[in-house]
């Protein structure tokens, strides 16, 4: 048994929970693992973050909490060891809204409105204190992109995205979970309201212009969101929300600077650390990229992502390859 192993072994036998099956569930971009516990028709999750990896189990705890008392749906917090990277948590249930989508498409409208529902909550509550999503911290988020994805220095992009986010996105004054996508949320059909949505991987949360994780829901790298769904989903948002006729415009520079980024983040995932799943994603970052610089009011940085990025062709994804 490894030390890690008996760290969690001892976690467990000190929460009562030393017997229960485990079975592990997922990984995700980071060094977090999850692992379902079960013992008959009962069932929790470990969340196993080692700190010597740079995990800090910490913030989750944080706004998991703030979450809660927003009357939102994040895991219950039933153990932690902080030290160990270790909680214990309550299970959400098995289907993300992904899988319910892929399996109900009929459902997906209604499934994304409730989604949406959760962030027209966030919007209207103030916000706890985190870092900041200001046009300067903006740019220097897309650095990555030019280091890992076009695997030279593109300080040109950062400007730009700078430029664009003062112009356009320049008030952060809303908490974004950050990662608020298909596969992070959980769905609940048995419950109703805002408890249909339960929330996950959250612990990276900070305060963002407003939209900013209606772009992460609706560009989404992981999978194509129909647009019909999107202009829906937009128009609910504004009317939820009373978002102004520059909201659009504000939207499509979240969305530009959130996927600028992804792209580097992905390409540093797979040269780096060998997780070379999310290279056949790339391609569908880009294309939600350009959906974003279509907007008018990007020309300007589209521009510049013309000029210092290539497109994502089968040389530079091979080049991306450990």
């Amino acid at each position: 048994m490894s030390d890690r192993e008996a760290n969690i072994t001892a976690f467990l036998a000190q929460t009562g929970h030393g017997a229960w099956t485990r079975h592990v569930i997922a990984a995700d971009a980071s060094s977090r693992r999850y692992l379902r516990l079960t013992q008959g028709a009962k069932s929790l999750i470990l969340m196993d973050a080692p700190p010597e990896t740079g995990e800090n189990t910490a913030p989750f705890v944080q706004i998991a909490n703030f979450l809660t008392s927003a009357g939102l749906h994040p895991p219950a917090i039933l153990a932690q060891d902080i030290a160990q990277g270790l909680l214990l948590l309550s299970d959400l249930g098995p289907q993300d809204v992904a899988r319910w989508i892929d399996q109900h498409p009929a459902d997906a409208l209604p499934v994304y409105r409730a989604s949406v529902d959760v962030l027209v909550h966030l919007a209207k509550i103030t916000p706890p204190d985190l870092t900041r999503l200001t046009p300067d911290v903006a740019g220097d988020m897309v650095a990555i992109t030019g280091t890992y994805y076009a695997q030279r220095p593109v300080p040109d992009l950062s400007t730009a995205v700078t430029q664009a986010m003062a112009a356009l996105a320049p008030n952060p004054d809303t908490l974004a979970l950050r990662d608020y996508h298909a596969e992070n949320l959980i769905w609940r059909p048995d419950l109703t309201g805002l408890a249909r949505v339960g929330l996950l991987d959250f612990q990276d949360a900070f305060v963002a212009p407003l939209g900013y994780d209606l772009a992460s829901l609706l560009r989404d790298a992981r999978r194509d969101v129909p647009d019909d769904i999107c202009t829906a989903m937009i128009a609910h948002f504004r009317t939820a929300t009373g978002a102004g006729d520059d909201f659009s415009a504000q939207l499509a520079c979240l969305g530009a600077q959130r996927n600028l980024r992804i792209l580097g983040v992905f390409a540093r995932l797979a040269k780096e650390m060998g997780k070379t799943r999310y290279i056949p994603m790339i391609p569908r970052v880009w294309a939600q990229l350009q959906k974003d610089l279509a907007q008018p009011a990007l020309a300007d940085l589209r521009a510049v992502v013309d000029d210092v990025l290539p497109a994502p062709d089968s040389a530079l994804l091979a080049g991306l390859k450990p």
